[in-house]
Formats: structure tokens, sequence, C-alpha cells
């Protein structure tokens, strides 16, 4: 009998094993995908959900969704994509985005990391420090 511990950990092996360079070979994980699903053994699918979520967590560390007020110009693009890439590693695809909620400055969001340097986070950090509740 398989325990859901033995299953975790197989996922996580089965996640290393799809790493090539230190990064996720999409055909590695389409190979062993087909593979679980062929060999059909007992708590495959609760191995292929612990999977899914080691390679959304890996995928959201490679990813930035940049956030502006207003649209942001090709060489302050290429200069934010370059900067996160000298910190986050080579290999980052940015997502750049238009919120006019912002009302200026940007926001910076790759897996946990948040970079929040909107006027908007500006102000309600001001009304938190004033005591002025939100009233959204």
């Amino acid at each position: 009998m398989t325990t859901s511990k033995q299953i975790v950990r197989d996922a996580k092996q089965l996640f290393r094993m799809c790493l090539l360079d230190g990064r996720i070979d999409e055909a590695r994980v389409r190979l062993a995908v087909q593979k679980v699903l062929q060999a059909r053994r007992r708590g495959y699918l609760t191995m292929l959900r612990h999977f899914l979520r080691l390679l959304k967590i890996e995928y959201e560390q490679h990813a930035a969704k940049v956030e502006s007020a207003a649209p942001l110009p090709t060489d302050l693009r290429a200069r934010v994509q370059s900067g996160l890439e000298s910190v986050y590693g080579p290999g980052l695809t940015a997502l750049f985005t238009q919120n006019p909620m912002l009302i200026g400055g940007m926001r910076i969001k790759i897996g946990n990391d948040v970079y929040d340097n909107s006027v908007r986070s500006v102000l309600a950090t001001l009304a938190r420090r004033f005591g002025i509740t939100n009233s959204n």
C-alpha cells in the first residue's frame, strides 16, 4: 500500500527527473506523465496532483507579472526585464500589463515576491499609519 508520504516523495522524484540544467524540460514532463498514466500505479492521480503543484511553483518562480498604470516604453521594459534577470537568473519571462488602479508607479510579482512601488500602495500605507480605514 502506498502512503501519502511515499506519494509526495515520488512526485518530488518525478519533478527532479524533469529538470534539465536547473530548468523544467517540457518534453520530459510529457513523457513522465504519459508513463505514469500508462502504469496506473496505486495513488497515481494523487501523485500527479502533487507533481502539478510542484510544476506550477517552478513556473511561477520564472515568470514575472509587471503591472503599471500607463503603458511602459520599450526601452524601460527592456531595462526592467534585464534587471529582473540579473536578480532571478536568465530565462525569466515577463508579462507587462496595464492597471490604471495603481495610479502611478509599478508593481512586480515573481512567485511569492511582490515589489509594489505604486502610488496606490504608498497612499494605503499612509492611510494605515494615520489610522484611516479603507472603505472600499
